[in-house]
């Protein structure tokens, strides 16, 4: 829990800030202006469309990754539900992919609807060596060879206007990435007549109290409820109770391996929730006995609150 809380800090890295008007090497001299698509079909340039004049919010993933990037695009959902009405207006999120050979414009899509995407948020592909150079310009390439995921789970928030860029894991507390990028936004208490659908404010602190609670809140929160109903995934309300413990024990370990084997349970889940793929926690045997401690106690008690803003309840 230390050494997660000591990442709201030491995963920070702040370039600038300094008027982009004033220095080039943070304007139309310094980003590569090529052209990307959209999961509309729509053609875009990087500099004069995505960035230029805006305040954004940027991460790569590929649609059949299997440990990091499912875990960082429900987490980027979760902000967008916590910012509102101003993701699109006053900020705007990308995800570029890292293999435009497999994630089309039409499979990106699919994939943005999997998880609720907003208005506002835009899931990017193009030429395999045009996204490279862009993520090695933009602080965001990480050699393939280093991880299972082939990339570090980062985000970068940043002003295009003034020059000011903020790099910090993608997989955050959702209010910490929010509070971020809110303060990159100079409208954010006054622009606009109309409220956010949430807020800060209404999206409550991890609880570290409870060891179990507070792996349910940071790994499981962005795609599960406990009695709140089906959201990216199953609500887990129940679930000691309806499913054998050394099948939840691995399921949570390797549910990739599970459904390449094609075991019943999880392969209806698969289907069920549009193939969202449940990324590999590596949770270790302690966090394990507490996380399903947890959740045990929850199918005895009864529902919790939620401990975040939702997405929108995803299809049975």
């Amino acid at each position: 829990m230390a050494a997660g809380s000591a990442l709201l800090v030491a995963t920070l890295l702040t370039v600038g800030p300094r008027p982009a008007a004033a220095d080039s090497r943070w304007g139309a001299n310094y980003f590569p202006n090529l052209e990307l698509t959209t999961q509309d079909g729509a053609k875009v340039h990087f500099y004069d469309d995505v960035l230029k004049g805006k305040i954004v919010a940027i991460n790569l993933i590929y649609t059949h990754c299997q440990y990091s990037c499912p875990l960082e695009t429900a987490r980027l959902a979760q902000v967008q539900q916590i910012l509102g009405d101003r993701v699109g207006k006053d900020i705007f999120f990308y995800s570029i992919t890292l293999d435009p050979a497999r994630d089309t414009p039409e499979v990106l899509k699919a994939y943005a609807e999997k998880y609720h995407a907003g208005p506002g948020w835009t899931f990017l592909t193009g030429k395999k060596e045009d996204i490279e150079l862009i993520s090695k310009r933009i602080g965001l390439y990480s050699n393939p060879g280093l991880n299972k995921d082939g990339h570090t789970p980062h985000l970068l928030i940043g002003n295009e206007v003034t020059g000011q860029w903020m790099r910090d894991s993608a997989t955050d507390n959702p209010k910490f990435l929010a509070n971020l990028i809110a303060n990159f936004m100079g409208s954010w208490r006054s622009a606009g007549t109309r409220a956010p659908t949430k807020n800060q404010a209404e999206a409550a602190p991890l609880d570290l109290s409870n060891l179990g609670r507070y792996l349910f809140q940071k790994e499981c929160a962005a795609c599960h409820t406990i009695g709140g109903g089906d959201k990216i995934g199953p609500d887990l309300l129940g679930v000691t109770n309806t499913r054998d413990r050394a099948w939840l024990v691995r399921f949570i370990h390797e549910p990739d391996k599970m459904i390449a084997e094609e075991d019943p349970i999880a392969t209806a889940l698969f289907r069920k929730y549009k193939e969202v793929r449940m990324p590999n926690l590596r949770v270790g045997s302690e966090d394990m006995k507490a996380l399903l401690g947890f959740l045990a106690s929850q199918d005895r008690t009864g529902p919790v609150p939620r401990a975040e803003s939702q997405p929108g309840t995803a299809e049975p």
